[in-house]
């Protein structure tokens, strides 16, 4: 798959690249695993020389006769005696920075964590000293979130403030999902649906699906659904090492919310236990859940609920976590058979998303958001506010559009509107077939 989108942090990358010929710039790409930011960064560099070195699970003094030699296959060295230290290898380099001007790309950089932790303030007393007198691009990749956080927004940390930029790369938007599609021959909107379900925009599922000719639902959900597939035990693969020890707790809490029990109370009824800590962790450490609350809520109202992010791994865990035992059998039919039963219901609260994002991606509207009262009364799916021009659109989204109500939605906006007394409300019905509207 050709390299789609990501202007934005290319054009940022090569802004800091031109300011590094003049003192040294360190940059930071984070994100979850299968993101794009190894891909992003040899696209950047496709046209400078740069150094790459991956940050692989083994002692340091054999990463560092690896990084030696490919420090040799791009400049002409001479390197006295053995090299066992990380600190000697980045030390080599900003020396050879202070001659020309290169990128430096780390990644899996938070492995340093586990191999040797004194790497980071190693790093930042080398940094500190060279660099004004350096021409170094420095590019630091890592995946997992909560080290990565740790390592460069801890105040505590070695290298907290040492970085000029902190890269958050997200997931392909709607509209790069149907550019793809569209270059592999594939143009109706349900298949397009169908990946944003099962992908959530990942580039790295996008190409394994594209490339293996997964052009509608049920070819999608062959190849997913077959044994050696890589996505059954990629939740697994993506979180384990996050959690750590504890990945059973959290583990449990994510399947709850992937089957919408979407409240701390119901959670803690079922788990019989305080969950208040894991949910602020899953929140705030590892960015895999978000709290939602009313569009019109108050900053202190205890009226929320919780959505895993990931539209991947909200369909790992409704539906392959779920019933592990049946993918440790290969009953492969049986998961099929469920997802036959339950996918419409699922898809619905995936759909609210994907108008949430097509709404935002108009640029019309400063707050989007929903809408519920205590108890979930009057659930209204979309509220769209223009405070400039003092508009609202308030939105039922339905896979079925003749289950739509525009009278019913009009009642329940009543207290809604009574925070917006000055404003134009607009009522809409949405089903899959509107978004062409939106695209």
């Amino acid at each position: 798959m050709k390299f789609y989108d990501r202007d934005s942090e290319l054009n940022a990358l090569l802004k800091l690249y031109g300011q590094s010929k003049e003192d040294a710039k360190m940059s930071v790409l984070t994100g979850r695993r299968r993101v794009g930011k190894t891909l992003l960064s040899l696209e950047f560099v496709r046209n400078h020389k740069f150094v790459y070195l991956f940050v692989s699970k083994k002692s340091e003094s054999l990463l560092c006769i690896e990084y030696l030699e490919e420090i040799r296959r791009v400049f002409d060295v001479p390197v006295i005696g053995e090299i066992r230290k990380f600190k000697d290898i980045f030390s080599l380099l900003l020396e050879i920075s202070t001659k020309e001007s290169f990128t430096l790309i780390i990644d899996e950089f938070q492995e340093f964590f586990h191999i040797n932790k004194a790497v980071y303030s190693e790093m930042q007393h080398l940094w500190d000293l060279n660099k004004n007198r350096c021409r170094l691009n420095l590019i630091l990749i890592g995946s997992i979130y909560s080290l990565m956080h740790k390592i460069f927004q801890n105040a505590k940390e070695p290298l907290f403030q040492r970085a000029d930029r902190i890269f958050f790369i997200k997931p392909f938007t709607i509209k790069y999902i149907n550019q793809i599609l569209g270059d592999y021959g594939i143009n109706d909107l349900k298949t397009l649906f169908d990946y944003y379900v099962f992908t959530g925009g990942i580039p790295r599922y996008i190409d394994i699906l594209v490339t293996n000719s997964a052009s509608s639902y049920n070819h999608i959900l062959d190849f997913i659904l077959e044994a050696n597939s890589p996505f059954l035990n990629e939740g697994k693969n993506l979180l384990i090492e996050e959690f750590g020890k504890e990945y059973g707790m959290y583990f449990s809490i994510l399947e709850l919310i992937s089957a919408g029990k979407t409240a701390r109370t119901e959670i803690e009824s079922i788990l019989e236990r305080n969950i208040g800590g894991y949910l602020d962790r899953l929140e705030k450490d590892y960015s895999i859940i978000s709290k939602h609350k009313p569009i019109n809520a108050k900053p202190n109202s205890r009226l929320q609920k919780y959505f895993i992010t990931d539209n991947f791994l909200n369909f790992w865990f409704r539906f392959l976590y779920r019933n592990y035992s049946a993918i440790e059998t290969k009953n492969f039919n049986y998961i099929k058979i469920l997802l036959k039963r339950d996918y419409l219901t699922y898809c619905g609260r995936i759909l609210e998303k994907f108008y949430h994002e097509l709404f935002a991606n108009t640029g019309k509207y400063n707050r989007i958001g929903s809408y519920w009262e205590k108890g979930n009364q009057n659930e209204i799916d979309l509220v769209a506010v223009n405070d400039m021009k003092k508009e609202i659109v308030i939105a039922e989204i339905k896979m079925n559009p003749s289950k739509i109500n525009t009278g019913v939605l009009k009642q329940k906006s009543q207290r809604l509107l009574a925070s917006y007394p000055e404003y134009r409300p607009k009522w809409i019905g949405l089903s899959l077939k509107d978004a062409v509207n939106y695209l």
